[in-house]
């Protein structure tokens, strides 16, 4: 009974407090507003880059914030076309480097705050290759991913339908869903998406470095170096829940021509 009322609750909500995806339109659930997420999600952000350490090497850190800065030019562009501008309203962007060559990892939290770690340059090898992965992952910002999350754990687990509600009935289990829902866990583990928020992410990430003047050509090469890198044994926490390497370089191969329709090199 209780799983048929969910479901029902779930179902009326979707039609009630739905969104669009930028670039794919795809209709999703958001209960919560980006006023309630961002402010937290900034903080959090915070606390991450102070417990750091912060790499200290100049080049690399250059090199992550000038990606950052392409990628962001390029999604403000291309929000701007779509009018959809409104959609960044508090995004505050920023790019850091974090001293962790044992972790191969990279996120984005709601608003555009964004966190590299040494451990994933090697695999990227290039700048190309950050703009791969700093594309992707600005990409879960923009679809807000994190917010579908949250909506879609809130009925699931709770069977309410807006944050304040559950802040009201529950301020711990509130605040720990709002956690996990921006990227950080007790562990500062970050939010594994879904394989559909994955494939998305990869889509619009592929637009966005093109846009910025990186060539979505190499975008399938850093996959495939991904994927030779984790040898056959435990994937990292990048690949943990991304669709297999044969989806996702079949996928990345059919939205090229896409995505080579926005590419300036140089840009």
């Amino acid at each position: 009974m209780w799983l048929r009322i969910s479901v029902f609750v779930y179902l009326t909500l979707l039609v009630v407090a739905c969104a669009s995806v930028a670039v794919t339109g795809r209709k999703q659930l958001a209960l919560v507003s980006n006023a309630e997420i961002l402010p937290m999600a900034a903080q959090q952000y915070e606390e991450v880059i102070r417990q750091g350490p912060l790499s200290k090497n100049q080049e690399q850190t250059e090199m992550i914030r000038r990606v950052g800065v392409r990628i962001q030019k390029a999604v403000e562009q291309y929000m701007a076309e779509k009018n959809m501008s409104d959609q960044l309203a508090g995004f505050a962007w920023e790019f850091n480097l974090i001293d962790d060559p044992k972790t191969v990892n990279a996120w984005c939290m709601p608003g555009g705050k964004v966190a590299f770690y040494t451990g994933i340059l090697p695999i990227c090898k290039d700048e190309t290759g950050v703009a791969v992965v700093m594309g992707h992952e600005v990409a879960h910002a923009i679809a807000n991913h994190g917010r579908e999350r949250m909506s879609q754990q809130m009925v699931a687990q709770f069977g309410i339908g807006t944050l304040a509600a559950l802040m009201g009935q529950n301020p711990s289990a509130g605040k720990d869903l709002l956690l996990q829902a921006v990227g950080i866990g007790t562990n500062l583990g970050i939010l594994k998406f879904s394989r559909q928020h994955e494939s998305e992410a990869d889509h619009m990430g592929l637009i966005f470095m093109a846009m910025a003047g990186y060539d979505p050509n190499e975008a399938p090469k850093f996959w495939e170096r991904m994927t030779e890198m984790s040898g056959g044994q435990q994937p990292p926490e990048f690949l943990s829940t991304h669709p297999s390497h044969e989806t996702r370089v079949r996928d990345l191969q059919s939205w090229i021509p896409e995505a080579m329709q926005y590419y300036k090199k140089g840009n």
